[in-house]
């Protein structure tokens, strides 16, 4: 199975897709593991921000095997859970058979105009490899005034927490992934992922020039991690 290793790639759709095949089996417990936790802190904040109500539409775009959509079920929602690993959507569908998976790309989502209330990504917008591309189609997908919320890898303000950060991600984090993942050498490439991202700012005006409004974010974890938010614009925010 081909695997990705390098950051370098371009986020070529089949290389990454291939790369998530191989660590689908372990990739909650490596995702847990190397957040020191946090992981599901950084999923319940996701599920509140969305303010679900009974019976909405969400759709969870890079679900994995679908923890992030099992949350927002909890929470009463009728969810949608996307993503473009087929492994993944393999694991996903074996554990929470009662949620429907769908396999596709977050840049052409297969669904028609106004079909969620909702839309959702975590961790996963950076691996898109057009993620402006992306935004439109989530703003397309969604009912006028419907929200959209981001978790996402950023980078933290404080220059010594930054600093920290930065060792964590090129000293300890490839030495747990050896211990915790089936490929511990694909999150070379995650871990280069993150340091490429943009700064939070740059992200928030990516999703205003997606045409959202109401557009603002939050740092979670002394800014490790950013919660965005935005709305589908109504007729006359338009």
């Amino acid at each position: 199975m081909l695997t990705v290793t390098s950051a370098d790639l371009g986020k070529d759709p089949d290389e990454v897709s291939a790369m998530f095949d191989d660590v689908a089996a372990r990739y909650d417990l490596t995702n847990a593991v190397l957040s020191l936790g946090a992981s599901s802190l950084w999923r319940i904040a996701t599920v509140r921000a969305l303010g679900i109500s009974a019976g909405d539409r969400v759709l969870d775009i890079a679900a994995g095997t679908g923890t992030s959509s099992a949350a927002i079920a909890r929470a009463g929602a009728r969810v949608t859970a996307l993503d473009f690993s087929p492994g993944m959507v393999a694991v996903g569908r074996q554990r929470h058979p009662d949620i429907e998976f769908v396999e596709g790309d977050a840049q052409q989502l297969p669904f028609d105009d106004a079909s969620f209330e909702a839309v959702t990504i975590s961790f996963g917008l950076r691996n898109v490899n057009d993620p402006h591309r992306a935004l439109a189609e989530m703003r397309r997908v969604l009912v006028p005034g419907g929200r959209l919320v981001i978790c996402e890898f950023t980078t933290p303000p404080n220059a010594i927490m930054r600093g920290a950060y930065s060792m964590y991600l090129n000293k300890v984090m490839p030495s747990v992934a050896k211990l915790a993942s089936s490929n511990p050498e694909a999150y070379t490439y995650l871990m280069k992922s993150i340091e490429d991202w943009p700064a939070q700012g740059v992200l928030s005006g990516w999703i205003r020039d997606a045409g959202f409004v109401d557009v603002g974010y939050r740092n979670l974890t002394a800014g490790v991690v950013a919660l965005h938010r935005g709305r589908a614009p109504l007729g006359a925010d338009q």
